[in-house]
């Protein structure tokens, strides 16, 4: 259902609303407050977003994918801040799979634009992973940085360390190779 349908249904359903307390239906019309505030929060946050998010949470990435793509056009299904998060979801789930073709998902995911820093970090880091499977350290670390940047509260911190410990190994490993 297209954002704009969703939008004339919620506005029908606020008018039949206040219709209700206008004629004196209190009872009624309170029950059909929370029914519109659950229909306009659908507006704003998709709930097939919602629920793939839910069991990204419980580790389930089969069902998580599965709602994903139960949105078939997600310019018309979605607002325009939720672009962003589409596309990080869908990297987030590809990546599960297949490291390397989630990179197309993050860089849109962030170009489109993500609202919060620690989304941004995790697309980021994500980001700095593929770059650091490619053996691109410099763009590895330039990820690496921005990552720990935006992430202002320290959520994605042992992620961030262990990712710098995987590239001082892998330096390592190819100074190893190189006297061998």
């Amino acid at each position: 259902m297209t954002n704009l349908v969703r939008i004339i249904i919620c506005s029908l359903l606020t008018l039949g609303t206040v219709a209700l307390f206008w004629t004196g239906h209190w009872g009624w019309g309170i029950l059909a407050i929370f029914i519109v505030l659950l229909a306009w929060v659908t507006v704003f946050f998709n709930e097939k977003m919602l629920i793939a998010q839910l069991f990204m949470r419980r580790q389930n990435m089969e069902k998580a994918e599965r709602w994903i793509l139960k949105i078939k056009n997600y310019e018309k299904e979605l607002i325009g801040a939720q672009h962003g998060y589409y596309h990080m979801l869908l990297g987030l789930v590809e990546s599960q799979r297949a490291p390397m073709k989630s990179e197309k998902y993050f860089k849109k995911a962030l170009s489109l634009g993500i609202h919060m820093d620690h989304n941004i970090a995790l697309a980021k880091l994500s980001l700095a992973g593929i770059a650091m499977a490619k053996r691109n350290k410099r763009e590895a670390e330039r990820l690496m940085k921005e990552a720990q940047k935006a992430d202002k509260n320290k959520l994605l911190k042992d992620q961030i360390d262990l990712m710098r410990e995987q590239m001082k190994m892998a330096e390592k490993q190819q100074r190893i190779r190189f006297r061998g």
